[in-house]
């Protein structure tokens, strides 16, 4: 099947519309459920309670666009049950703040389904188990296949749910790392991976208009667990399921900034003793925060580290190895000084200079707006 102009916007603009239509109506209903997020702690950025119900849009989006458009498709049923459960997990933790270690569990289960339905990474069994014993042991084949697949999902799951700081910033980094997937899918020929990370994309940027700042609503644990997981879900349903390790390198590449953000805060925290569930306000969109930025362009600061980390995993995809180093060197430089910002440089505006050429002369205007002329030396 050739993926037409129909089978590739077609399921973008329809999770679009329908996500659009329901925040509005999430926005309205979620005081009435008490689905709110209250500022208890310094940790947060708003300052008033605030909606926390937007992933039903986000969901009702990308389901109706996934129904319509790629139902009968193979795997993708058994991975909406999961997307289902996952944001029913997320809904739960929205309204009774579940602890750190069930929402694992729940996650790690949820993986665990769809994995038992057919949901899987094979390519490491394929790779380390017959390299090392020339032949493919069924069980701990099967146990390996396992492992490194729930690892995934609930690592990329929690790694965009992480992010999830900013106004817009968890939707805008999925909906840049969906689009660039299904662009990689595309040219590489794969119609159903393409319409299945184009309603994913559609779905976020449906909901982004009511959440960047000044937001609305937020999407709430239920929309950051579901665009995880469905990202790192359908990336292994055979985006490039031929070409081995890219099954895996492709949404992990596009998804890198979420991913090293999450790892950083399981070493930091580790490295405190603490709980890696415990939360804290030194995440990378904290950090440029620190460093003098608002929100909006620290968002947007993220949306072009993760564009071009994008196009990083699209550049590898065609084979392009040198323009992808020189790319990754870019964002490592980016978050170098991100990471190494003591958030103490403040740039001050006070005063502006004003060089007269014609006399020599300076007229200086101080913060409080006076002008004084500074004799100068005579210029011929």
């Amino acid at each position: 099947m050739t993926a037409t102009s129909f089978h590739v916007w077609g399921p973008f603009f329809l999770a679009a519309l329908v996500a659009a239509a329901a925040t509005p109506l999430a926005v309205w209903v979620a005081p009435k459920i008490g689905v709110m997020d209250v500022p208890k702690d310094n940790r947060r950025i708003h300052s008033k309670p605030m909606p926390r119900f937007g992933g039903v849009a986000i969901y009702l989006g990308m389901m109706v666009s996934l129904a319509v458009f790629t139902i009968h498709a193979r795997g993708v049923t058994a991975i909406m049950l999961g997307c289902t459960l996952m944001y029913f997990l997320g809904l739960a933790d929205d309204i009774k703040n579940l602890k750190p270690s069930i929402k694992f569990i729940g996650q790690a289960a949820i993986a665990t389904i769809v994995f038992f339905l057919g949901v899987r990474i094979t390519f490491v069994r394929i790779t380390l188990i017959e390299l090392f014993f020339g032949s493919d042991p069924i069980m701990f084949g099967g146990i390996i296949d396992y492992v490194v697949t729930v690892l995934w999902l609930v690592a990329i799951t929690n790694s965009v749910n992480l992010i999830d700081g900013l106004d817009g910033l968890a939707a805008g980094i999925s909906a840049i790392s969906a689009l660039c997937i299904a662009y990689v899918a595309y040219i590489h020929g794969y119609v159903v991976p393409t319409m299945v990370m184009m309603a994913i994309a559609g779905s976020a940027m449906g909901f982004l208009p009511f959440n960047f700042h000044p937001a609305k609503i937020f999407m709430g644990d239920a929309g950051s667990q579901l665009l995880g997981f469905a990202i790192a879900a359908f990336s292994v349903t055979g985006t490039v399921k031929s070409a081995t390790i890219m099954v895996v390198l492709m949404p992990a590449l596009v998804l890198g900034l979420p991913i090293f953000d999450t790892i950083m805060a399981i070493i930091r925290r580790t490295s405190r003793h603490q709980s890696i569930g415990t939360a804290d306000k030194e995440h990378l969109h904290h950090r440029i925060m620190k460093a003098g930025f608002g929100q909006r362009r620290a968002v947007l600061l993220m949306y072009s580290v993760s564009g071009v980390m994008g196009t990083v995993a699209v550049l590898y995809s065609r084979g392009l190895y040198v323009e992808c180093v020189g790319l990754l060197a870019v964002v490592a430089m980016i978050i170098g000084v991100i990471l190494t910002d003591t958030g103490k440089n403040n740039i001050s505006l006070k005063g502006v200079r004003i060089i007269r050429e014609d006399l020599g002369d300076e007229i200086v205007e101080d913060g409080k707006g006076r002008k004084k002329r500074k004799k100068g030396k005579d210029t011929e």
